[in-house]
Parts: structure tokens; sequence; C-alpha cells
């Protein structure tokens, strides 16, 4: 693999979204690395333009002596079309977090989720994300909110037969109490529960300058856009 350490003289900051914060700082102590940490609402992917502004407003309030933002998240569903600043931008090349802590090679794959799955990752069953929409209408989109919320349920999830919760080595994923949220979870869509892996890796080596052709690297004044994720 040719990979290559990109720190060296690096001033960088961590932009991230909240799900996978924890999993930040464990790749961070992992590898002994101790870049700033600036957090994004997970609750504003429902709506990636609002995302998008989350982004940029982040990102124009930095001092001018950060060279470089390290981006914990993936493309997600659009929030980093268009998006252009004025320093370097390092992000995985994936379609979401949840392909990013699937990730436990060095192969490039955008979306390493399968169809008919839905994933549980978070370490705290009570922040459990799969089944967000269903209990905040309020984050659904306007036009599915006033829908029949049995209708809505359906729609968004009778095309799924299982639920994998991500074995990132990080979450006690085999508990009695995290295995009973998990079970609860499935059976609310009568969904299979079952074990998939995962991890870190894709974060040790954002955070280390390991950037291969898994990661964007978007110097000064390039527009981000949806071809340099998938290709």
């Amino acid at each position: 693999m040719n990979e290559q350490n990109k720190t060296g003289g690096m001033n960088a900051v961590l932009l991230s979204c909240s799900s996978l914060t924890p999993f930040v700082r464990a790749a961070q102590a992992h590898c002994k690395t101790a870049w700033p940490v600036l957090e994004l609402d997970r609750n504003d992917h429902a709506e990636p333009a609002v995302m998008r502004e989350r982004i940029l407003e982040r990102i124009a309030a930095l001092p001018p002596e950060y060279d470089t933002v390290l981006v914990a998240m993936g493309f997600c569903g659009g929030a980093w079309q268009g998006v252009q600043v004025d320093r370097r931008v390092v992000i995985p090349r994936t379609d979401d977090c949840v392909s990013l802590l699937l990730h436990t090679d060095d192969a490039y794959c955008p979306n390493r989720k399968e169809p008919g799955r839905l994933y549980l990752f978070e370490n705290d069953p009570a922040e459990f994300s799969a089944l967000t929409l269903c209990r905040d209408r309020e984050k659904l989109d306007p036009e599915l909110q006033t829908l029949d919320p049995d209708f809505v349920f359906h729609m968004l999830f009778d095309g799924y037969r299982h639920m994998d919760i991500i074995d990132t080595g990080l979450n006690d994923c085999y508990s009695e109490a995290y295995v009973a949220a998990a079970q609860a979870e499935a059976d609310r869509i009568n969904a299979e529960l079952g074990y998939t892996e995962g991890g870190t890796l894709l974060l040790e080596k954002l955070v280390t300058g390991r950037w291969d052709a898994q990661f964007l690297v978007a110097e000064p004044g390039h527009a981000i856009r949806h071809g340099d994720f998938f290709s």
C-alpha cells in the first residue's frame, strides 16, 4: 500500500458529526494524536442543506492558523456538495458515517452497507439512531409530515429485513442491556437482529495523515462535489 503520513507541519482541527465523536476520541487516543474537535449535530443530517450551512459556518469561524480541516463524516446525502473553503479539507470517501465505521481494510468502497439492512453503532443504546425519523416527525421532509404516520413508517422501513449491530470494539454490544435495546429496535420493523464487523480504521488514518485512495484531499478553493466521493 502506497501510504504516507502527511501531518508534518500541519495545524489541523477535526470536524466531527456528533454521532462519531466517541469514535474520533478513541481513534485519537489509540494513535496518540490530539487535534481539537468541533462537533456538528447529527440531527442536522435530516436535511443536507441545513448540514451544509452548519459546515460552512463552523469552517468560516475557524482562526486562520488552522490550515487543515479533518472531517469525521462522509458525503452524507450531499451535505458537502458545492462546499468551497479557503483551507485544505480531508474527508473519508464514504457515503455516510455508517459506511465509514464498516471499513476494516484499505480498499476504497464508498458504500459498504448491504441492501435490506439497517445498522446500529452507538455506544449508548439511548442514542440508537436507526429509527430516529419515526420518533421525531419534525425531522421528516415537510411533505412526509402531512402523511399518516403508519404509512410513513412502512414506506421507510418495510424494505429492511435485517438490523445489524456494528461491532466496533468500542461499544459493549454483547451486554444484556445493549442486546435487549437493539432487539426492541429490530422488533419494531420485524427485522432479524445480527452483528457485523466494523471499527475506527478510517478515523485512525484520518488523524495520522495516512490519506490514500479512501480519502478526498481538497486543497483550498476546490469545490467539493459528488464525483469526488464516488468513482
